[in-house]
C-alpha cells in the first residue's frame, strides 16, 4: 500500500548533501552507544527523506530514531560534505510535533513543562519549590526513578541573578545599581558597549555565574548592559520542534537589544548562544524581520570569545580538565578559546578530558525527555572524567553542569568540583 507523501518539509538540497560515507558515525553519541544505523546521523537523514517521499509513515519506530538524537550536532563538524543536520533536525521535529499524536505524559512534558515553565523564570521558581522540599525532608526515594533523576539535576546552593539595567535612553553612565550586583569600575578604558543575555535556567539555578560573567566583562574594560525586556532565546522551542515559538523568542529579543546600540551581545550558555547567533536562519523567511535577525546574530559572541588571557596567574593546585559542551564546540566551533583562558589560570594542571566533545546526555532538555539514554551518556562522561583524574571540570553551559554534577554524586565522586568558566576565572 502506497503512502501519501506529506507537505515538504525538508530542504531537499541540504538533504542530499549527505552521501552517506558514514564519517560521521563515530562522532554520534547515540550510534556510539547503540550501534544502531538508525541513531546515526546518515540513518536519520535516510529516515527523515523516506517520511517526506512518502515512502515510510510517520511511525512510533520512526519517531524514536529521530526523538533520540540530541541535537549535538558533532555529525556537522566531522561531515566532508557540509551537511547542516541541525536544520534538517529541527525540520523534521517540527513536522513531527505538528503530525504526529505523542502520549499524554510526553506532550505535557514538552508542551508545558519545558515550554512554559523552564523558560519563565518565576514560573520556574515556583516549579522547584515542591522539589526543595521533598529534598529538605529526604524523600527523594519515595519518587518513581524519572522524578528523581530529574531532581538530581536541581543543585542545591542555586540563587537567583540580580541585575543592573539601563533605563531607556539613559546614558552608559547611569547604571541603575542592584543591591546584590555591584556594578564594578571598568579595570581598564572601555572597549565596547555590550548587552549581556541573562538567560532562563542561567538566571534562576545559576546567578552566581551571571554575576560573575558581568564582573569579567567590567574588569576587562566593557560597558554591560542587561535590558529588562529580553526573555528565553528560544533555544528550548527550537529543538523541541515548536519552531514559531521560537520564531516569536527571536523577535522579542532582537526587539529588546537593538534598540541598545551595541557592539556585541554576550552570553554565557553555550546551548542559547548558538540558537542566538542562528536567528538569520530561523527568521530567514520573514521579510520584516530578516535582515534585522541577520544583524543580532551578527553581534552574538560567547563570554569566551571576548576574554583575552591575562597575565600568568599563580598555577592552581589542582588537576584541571575541560568538557566541550556541544552547542559551543560544535554548532559554534569555539573549543580552544576556553581551554587558553583555563591554562593561562593553571599551567601544567591541565589535562585533556577523553572524549570531551561527546555530548554528556544533558542536550537541553534530552535528559528530561529521554532519561535512559541521557544516564547512559553521563555515565560515560562520568567515567572519562574519572580517567583523566582531574579534580575540577570546567564547562561552559548549565546543563553540562547539572547533569555531570548529578553523575559524580551517583558515583560517589561529588568531591569533584564542577563549575561554569565564570565562575572559575573569577576566582582565580
Amino acid at each position: 500500500m502506497s503512502i501519501a507523501a506529506p507537505e515538504p518539509f525538508l530542504d531537499e538540497k541540504k538533504a542530499l548533501a549527505c552521501v552517506h560515507c558514514g564519517l560521521c558515525l563515530s562522532s554520534c553519541p547515540t550510534y556510539l552507544e547503540t550501534g544502531n544505523e538508525n541513531d546515526s546521523p546518515r540513518g536519520r537523514i535516510y529516515l527523515m527523506r523516506a517520511i517526506q517521499d512518502g515512502r515510510s509513515p510517520l511511525s512510533e519506530d520512526a519517531v524514536r530514531h529521530i526523538d533520540l538524537c540530541l541535537g549535538c550536532r558533532a555529525c556537522e563538524v566531522a561531515c566532508p560534505s557540509g551537511v547542516q543536520y541541525g536544520e534538517l533536525l529541527e525540520s523534521t521535529r517540527e513536522h513531527i510535533e505538528q503530525h504526529y499524536r505523542r502520549s499524554l505524559f510526553q506532550t505535557w512534558l514538552r508542551r508545558v513543562a519545558i515550554e512554559k515553565v523552564i523558560p519563565f523564570p518565576v514560573r520556574m521558581k515556583f516549579a522547584l519549590l515542591p522539589a526543595r522540599v521533598i529534598r529538605a525532608l529526604g524523600a527523594e526515594g519515595l519518587l518513581p526513578k524519572f522524578a528523581q533523576e530529574a531532581l538530581s539535576l536541581i543543585p542545591a546552593n542555586a540563587r537567583e541573578g540580580a541585575w543592573p539595567e539601563f533605563a531607556p535612553g539613559a546614558p552608559a553612565s547611569s547604571t541603575a545599581r542592584s543591591p546584590t550586583l555591584a556594578v564594578l569600575e571598568a579595570g581598564a578604558p572601555l572597549k565596547n558597549r555590550v548587552g549581556f543575555i541573562r538567560g532562563c535556567v542561567m538566571n534562576v539555578l545559576f546567578g552566581a555565574t551571571n554575576e560573575a560573567s558581568v564582573q569579567l566583562l567590567h574588569e576587562a574594560g566593557y560597558d554591560v548592559i542587561t535590558p529588562s525586556q529580553q526573555g528565553c532565546c528560544g533555544a528550548l522551542h527550537a529543538h523541541g520542534g515548536n519552531l514559531e515559538e521560537a520564531r516569536a523568542c527571536a523577535r522579542r529579543n532582537i526587539e529588546a537589544f537593538e534598540k541598545q546600540h551595541l557592539d556585541a551581545i554576550i552570553i554565557n550558555a553555550a546551548g542559547c548562544g548558538s540558537t542566538l547567533k542562528e536567528y538569520g536562519h530561523l527568521l530567514r523567511d520573514d521579510p520584516v524581520w530578516a535582515q534585522r535577525a541577520v544583524a543580532f546574530g551578527a553581534k552574538v559572541k560567547d563570554l569566551t570569545e571576548v576574554l583575552m588571557v591575562s597575565k600568568a596567574q599563580s598555577p592552581s593546585s589542582k588537576v584541571v580538565t575541560y568538557h566541550d559542551a556541544c552547542h559551543l564546540c560544535h554548532a559554534q566551533r569555539i573549543s580552544k578559546q576556553p581551554r587558553d583562558l583555563i591554562k593561562a589560570g593553571v599551567g601544567k594542571n591541565f589535562v585533556e578530558l577523553p572524549e570531551s566533545e561527546v555530548c554528556c546526555g544533558s542536550a537541553g532538555s534530552y535528559n528530561l525527555t529521554e532519561p535512559e539514554m541521557a544516564e547512559r551518556l553521563q555515565r560515560r562522561k562520568v567515567e572519562n572524567i574519572l580517567k583523566s583524574g582531574a579534580q575540577v571540570v570546567v564547562t561552559t553551559n548549565p546543563g553540562c553542569i547539572l547533569q555531570i554534577q548529578a553523575g559524580l554524586k551517583k558515583a560517589g565522586a561529588d568531591q569533584i568540583e564542577v563549575i561554569h568558566i565564570a565562575d572559575f576565572l573569577a576566582q582565580g
